[in-house]
């Protein structure tokens, strides 16, 4: 008889991978990070294990928002200060932090808890083409593919 397999912290394999974010709609990418950040992509898959590979994002001011998101899409924090409630758009965003807008982005589809706070450590947004992580050899991760 056979038994599930499930992976151990230790026996986890992880890969670089670099995505290009030009003229990519915002949610496509972020889905499809997200799901290379847990893991799910492997077939070692584990729900409570962090068995995902590490992302590198370029270009990320080159992200397509969809619609009319630019304007009407709206990202609230409170400053937890009396009236502390901060709007900004996406189009904001996309101008003056694009690696805030992706990382907010991919973080809220990523488990709560501590295991979505190790996964989320493995992503790399940069606003350019260049990156700092040639040593690790990421491979090109093409996201027409899985879309």
């Amino acid at each position: 008889m056979r038994t599930t397999y499930i992976a151990k912290p230790g026996e986890v394999e992880r890969k670089w991978y670099v995505v290009d974010a030009t003229d990519v709609p915002l949610g496509r990418l972020s889905a499809v990070v997200a799901s290379v950040l847990r893991g799910k992509n492997k077939p070692t898959f584990t729900p409570n294990v962090d068995t995902g590979d590490f992302v590198i994002v370029i270009n990320a001011e080159k992200v397509a928002l969809t619609g009319r998101k630019a304007d009407h899409k709206i990202y609230y924090h409170h400053t937890d200060h009396p009236g502390g409630l901060k709007a900004r758009t996406a189009g904001d965003y996309r101008e003056k932090d694009p690696e805030k807008l992706i990382t907010l982005s991919i973080k809220g589809m990523m488990p709560k808890g501590s295991l979505g706070h190790a996964q989320m450590k493995k992503l790399r947004v940069y606003r350019g083409a260049d990156h700092q992580h040639t040593a690790q050899q990421p491979e090109v991760l093409d996201i027409t593919n899985l879309i």
